[in-house]
């Protein structure tokens, strides 16, 4: 039982998609020939000019036909190649609604080559490969046509003899290498198509740069959703928890007054640790994503990080509209680490933040009148400057930091906010 059903998986592997090829090959002829009456009758003219100059005037009509039905047999193949055999063709970029550019556009005129030069090749191919099929089948079905020819009509020398066997095995070996010259065929077909018919290769990198441009846009936008969502269970779970842990304890501290000193001393060191650990959640929270943030916007946000630094920091922030929540996180956090970064290496007295839109750009800037000789080149390569810059292009954003010796230093960033 399994060696028949190997034998059936061998023998009939090379027909299951045969029928649809073949249909394929044979549905592509009248699309092949149909631009080369067109074509016979602009190289007669030419002939007929070359033979008696003056007498015949060379009409560019076959090439207006053939420009306005290009698209209709492009169409035509692309329907083809859908129906048979499933694939979908790639359109070409537009080239515009202007004719003018329509008509100087690459796509068309590959399109033109397709079908006046690659499409003539291809029907003599599918003729033949049709005539191998047409082969086949009457070969390999000799001794039906022998037994039901009229007398009169049959090959005399031939009947049931070892002659018609041998036929008839050749028929079956064409039946056998059918479907691999359809295949092939089809491939050759479907190269040509796809490179003819479809976007040229310049304009399959620019597709794929804006699909790529999107993916990674919905994974930032993806990532910032879950630091949101971190950070309000955070806030919402762990961090009340604490709060009321920490509220307990301190009533147990304040309420139970003769308790022995080594029990005050344990529930002493517990509220001290549950305020601590209070703090370092919300400095955590607060590095995830600060409700600030979402609340109230940038302003308010850069406003709480002045506020809390040793030194002063001026802050100015003139946004007509919010941009997007992504730009607007890597806005926060930028300005954010910077500033811990000028309070920790700069030696710097004062600090001035600015952020404001022009166009479709924010634009952020951070100085400080520090010691300058902050090197990007030199940074770590997670951390502090590159750190930043990496998060910056992440929006395909510029960063760009100016720190001399002696200072001052400015951070330049540039974000894209289109909408």
């Amino acid at each position: 039982m399994q060696l028949t059903t190997r034998l059936k998986l061998v023998l009939g592997r090379p027909f299951r998609r045969a029928g649809h090829r073949t249909a394929l090959v044979a549905a592509g002829l009248p699309l092949h020939f149909a631009v080369v009456p067109l074509w016979l009758w602009l190289l007669g003219t030419m002939a007929a000019l070359v033979r008696a100059p003056g007498a015949v005037a060379v009409t560019p009509l076959p090439v207006l036909l053939t420009l306005v039905v290009t698209p209709l047999l492009t169409a035509g193949q692309r329907r083809r190649y859908r129906a048979l055999v499933g694939k979908d063709l790639p359109r070409p970029a537009a080239n515009g609604k202007s004719v003018v550019r329509r008509l100087t556009g690459r796509a068309l005129w590959r399109q033109v080559c397709y079908h006046a030069v690659a499409g003539p090749l291809l029907a003599v191919l599918d003729l033949a490969v049709l005539a191998v099929w047409a082969a086949a089948l009457v070969a390999a079905s000799i001794y039906v046509w022998i037994w039901a020819l009229p007398p009169q009509w049959r090959v005399t020398d031939l009947g049931y003899t070892t002659q018609a066997a041998y036929i008839t095995a050749g028929g079956l070996a064409l039946l056998f290498l059918g479907p691999r010259l359809t295949g092939a065929l089809v491939g050759l077909e479907t190269r040509a198509a796809e490179i003819l018919l479809g976007p040229s290769r310049t304009e399959k990198l620019a597709r794929r740069v804006v699909d790529l441009a999107e993916s990674r846009a919905g994974v930032l936008d993806a990532a910032d959703a879950e630091r949101r969502r971190i950070e309000r269970d955070l806030h919402d779970g762990a961090q009340q928890r604490l709060v009321s842990l920490a509220v307990n304890l301190g009533l147990a501290r304040a309420t139970l007054g003769d308790l022995p000193e080594d029990a005050r001393k344990v529930i002493d060191e517990a509220h001290r640790e549950a305020k601590e650990a209070i703090a370092e959640l919300n400095n955590l929270v607060r590095g995830l994503h600060p409700a600030v943030l979402e609340d109230r916007g940038l302003d308010a946000a850069l406003s709480g990080v002045a506020a809390r630094l040793p030194i002063p920091v001026g802050v100015a922030v003139d946004l007509p509209q919010r941009p997007s929540p992504t730009v607007e996180a890597v806005a926060y956090f930028v300005v954010s680490e910077a500033l811990t970064n000028v309070v920790k290496h700069a030696q710097a007295t004062r600090a001035d933040v600015t952020v404001e839109r022009i166009g479709e750009t924010l634009l952020v800037v951070v100085a400080d009148d520090g010691a300058g000789g902050a090197d990007l080149a030199a940074a770590g390569g997670g951390t502090g400057l590159a750190g930043l810059a990496k998060r910056v292009a992440s929006v395909d954003g510029t960063f760009f930091c100016r720190s001399p010796a002696g200072g001052p230093t400015v951070i330049t960033v540039e974000l894209p906010c289109a909408p």
